[in-house]
């Protein structure tokens, strides 16, 4: 009965709430900012959505995680980026309107691009026919707990700016402890696992973490865009809505298993975007 209620009825709502409080921070000039920024954009959006999921199988499978855990790294690659991401990019003096616009593209191509990967993790690690993939109505779930919250969001931002701005900061601290909670249910459901998946997962997470961030910022740099753009994009990549992984895992897969990997994978991001943006932001301080 717990599990039932945490995963049809918790779980919903929570994502509905946090993906209503990213619609807060979305404007339609957040979209045609797009058009502005096409290299950045177009740069940060191919390493979530192609290089990330190729990262996380070659990790998953030189790791040789169990075809769980494996479900659950590319779970962690496939889904977009965290609100987070937005306050990490600040802190670091990153590009934050840059997160912002590719937060609110990759959210909505994460309709398209999340299913996908899921099945196509399920053929590999599971076998063709061994795992029966998200049925139709599920994932029709997932793009209304992800699309209808950030429109209703947007359309709140866009009649009442003003209600709008004193709610998102509420709303951040209830995605955090969302998240906490949503960590802790899973560690509960698997807590006979715990030890076990940690020590099975804990380097992955952190090695897939830390490739996200390095690659982020690399790359960025190589294509000759301003460091600014290069820190937003890192933090985009690097922090991921995990809260969105573990919905997937328990709701839509019924697979708690996996869903301890986003769990762990949050613990890693945090420490890793403390580090960088301390690091970034102390480095570009002028000197008095």
């Amino acid at each position: 009965m717990q599990a039932s209620i945490l995963t049809d009825l918790l779980l919903p709502l929570s994502i509905g709430i946090i993906m209503f409080g990213l619609g807060l921070s979305l404007t339609v000039e957040d979209f045609k900012r797009v058009a502005r920024y096409p290299l950045a954009v177009g740069g940060g959006l191919f390493l979530q959505i192609v290089l990330l999921p190729f990262a996380a199988l070659l990790i998953a499978v030189a790791l040789k995680l169990s075809p769980n855990h494996a479900l659950g790294l590319m779970l962690v690659a496939a889904a977009p980026g965290g609100a987070t991401a937005n306050i990490y990019s600040h802190l670091a003096k990153g590009d934050v309107a840059l997160n912002i616009t590719l937060t609110a593209v990759n959210s909505v191509l994460a309709l398209l691009t999340l299913p996908i990967i899921v099945n196509l993790a399920l053929e590999y690690f599971f076998g063709a026919g061994q795992y029966v993939p998200p049925p139709h109505r599920k994932i029709i779930e997932v793009a209304a707990i992800i699309l209808v919250p950030v429109l209703i969001g947007m359309f709140v931002r866009a009649r009442a700016p003003g209600f709008a701005q004193r709610m998102e900061k509420p709303i951040k601290l209830f995605s955090i402890l969302i998240l906490t909670v949503l960590i802790l249910a899973a560690i509960y459901i698997e807590r006979a696992k715990l030890l076990d998946s940690i020590v099975a997962v804990g380097l992955a997470c952190l090695l897939f973490n830390v490739v996200s961030m390095l690659t982020g910022y690399l790359a960025p740099l190589a294509l000759r865009l301003p460091e600014r753009q290069a820190i937003a994009i890192t933090m985009e990549i690097g922090i991921h809505n995990t809260a969105l992984a573990i919905y997937v895992a328990l709701n839509v897969l019924n697979n708690p298993a996996a869903s301890l990997v986003p769990g762990i994978y949050t613990l890693c991001m945090y420490l890793t975007a403390t580090l960088f943006a301390v690091y970034v932001s102390r480095r570009n301080v002028a000197p008095a």
